[in-house]
C-alpha cells in the first residue's frame, strides 16, 4: 500500500515503473531526500509512530538478512490483498503463531502485545477506474471480495493467535484526488465538488468495512477493534480547507502539468520537469494520487483525538494500558 510504504519499492526487484519515488522533490519537505515514501516528507503511519515513542516503520524488504532467514520473496511486483494475506500467514507460520495453544512464546507475547494497523485498501483502484475500460461495478465487486476476504482471515487470527489491539482505516473519498478528478467528465461532480461516481464507489466500499467490523466485534468482545473514519476527516478537511492552513485542495503541490490542479497522467511526480511549489504545506495533495505531509498529519491529529475513530483511540490505549 502506497499510502504506508516508507521505502520498500527502492527493492532492486521492485518494478521500474515505480523509480520516480526515488527521484526529487519526494521526501524533500521533513527528510530533504527521496525515501521512497509516497509524499513530500512523513506519511500517516510515521505521524502515529511519533507519539507512541516508536522509531519509523522500516522498508521491510531492504532488510535482506531478515527476509533471507525467512525465506522470504523480496519481489514486490504489486498482488492482490488474497495474495498478500497468503504471504502474511505463511509469515506468522514460519514465526511459529499457529494458535493459542502450540505458538511459540515469541509469538503468543508479540501478538497479543502488538498493535495491528490495516491501511486504507483499494484507493488505487478506485482512483483508477475513471476512463477504465472495465465496469465500475466489476471493479467495486472484485474489492468488496477482496474486503470480505480479507476479513476472514482477521477473524482467524483474532480468534487463533489472541490478537486484541487492532486499528482499520476506510477509505478517503477517492473522487477527490487529482488523479480521479483529472480523468472524469465535468459534470461527474459531487457536493464536494469531487467525482461523484468514483466517491460513490468508495463509500460501498467502506459501508462493507463498517458492517464486517461489527461483526468482528461481536465475536470477539475482548479484543479492540477501532475503525478510523477516514471518509468523514477527509471530507471535513475538503469542506474548510482555509481551517486547516490550505489553500489549494485540489491541486497537486508537485506540479507536472494541468495549470487547473498541476497534473498530468502522462508526467508523473519525479520525472522531468516535475517541481514541488514552493510551499506544499498550503496543498491537500502531493503527486496525483498521494497526500502531502501537511494533509497527512491533519488526518492522523483527527484520528488520535478520537474524533474520526470508533472507538477513539484513546480507549485503545486506555485497554493497553489496564492490561499492562
Amino acid at each position: 500500500n502506497s499510502f504506508t510504504d516508507t521505502g520498500n519499492t527502492r527493492s532492486v526487484s521492485g518494478p521500474c515503473g515505480f523509480g520516480h519515488v526515488s527521484n526529487s522533490p519526494y521526501g524533500s519537505t521533513f527528510f530533504h531526500h527521496p525515501t521512497n515514501r509516497y509524499s513530500d516528507g512523513r506519511l500517516i503511519i510515521d505521524f502515529v509512530a511519533e507519539p507512541l515513542s516508536l522509531p519509523y516503520l522500516p522498508p521491510y524488504p531492504i532488510n535482506h538478512a531478515f527476509f533471507a532467514k525467512n525465506n522470504l520473496s523480496l519481489d514486490i511486483t504489486p498482488e492482490s490483498i488474497q495474495t498478500q494475506i497468503i504471504w502474511f500467514n505463511e509469515f506468522l507460520e514460519k514465526q511459529g503463531c499457529n494458535d493459542s495453544v502450540s505458538s511459540s512464546p515469541w509469538c503468543k507475547a508479540t501478538l497479543e502485545d502488538s498493535l495491528i494497523w490495516v491501511g486504507e485498501i483499494g484507493v488505487n483502484d478506485y482512483a483508477y477506474i475513471t476512463g477504465s475500460s472495465v465496469p465500475g461495478d466489476i471493479i467495486r465487486k472484485l474489492a468488496i471480495s477482496s474486503v470480505t476476504a480479507f476479513f476472514q482471515v482477521k477473524i482467524i487470527q483474532i480468534q487463533v493467535l489472541c490478537v486484541k489491539y487492532v486499528v482499520v482505516q476506510g477509505l478517503p473519498p477517492t473522487g477527490c484526488l487529482p488523479l480521479a478528478m483529472s480523468l472524469a467528465r465535468e459534470d461527474d461532480r459531487d457536493n464536494m465538488r469531487c467525482v461523484k461516481s468514483v466517491n460513490n464507489q468508495s463509500s460501498t466500499d467502506n459501508a462493507v468495512y463498517l458492517a464486517k467490523l461489527q461483526d468482528l466485534r461481536r465475536k470477539f468482545p475482548n479484543a479492540t477493534i477501532s475503525y478510523l473514519d477516514y471518509w468523514s476527516a477527509y471530507s471535513t478537511v475538503i469542506k474548510n480547507p482555509e481551517s486547516y492552513g490550505f489553500k489549494k485542495p485540489f491541486k497537486d503541490s508537485c506540479v507536472t502539468g494541468d495549470p487547473s490542479n498541476n497534473f498530468n497522467v502522462f508526467a508523473t511526480c519525479g520525472t522531468p520537469p516535475a517541481r514541488a511549489c514552493s510551499n506544499p504545506a498550503q496543498y491537500i495533495n502531493w503527486d496525483g494520487v498521494h497526500l502531502t505531509e501537511a494533509m497527512n498529519k491533519v488526518l492522523t491529529g483527527m484520528f488520535l483525538n478520537g474524533t474520526y475513530s470508533h472507538p477513539p483511540f484513546e480507549y485503545l490505549l486506555g485497554g493497553k494500558q489496564h492490561q499492562g
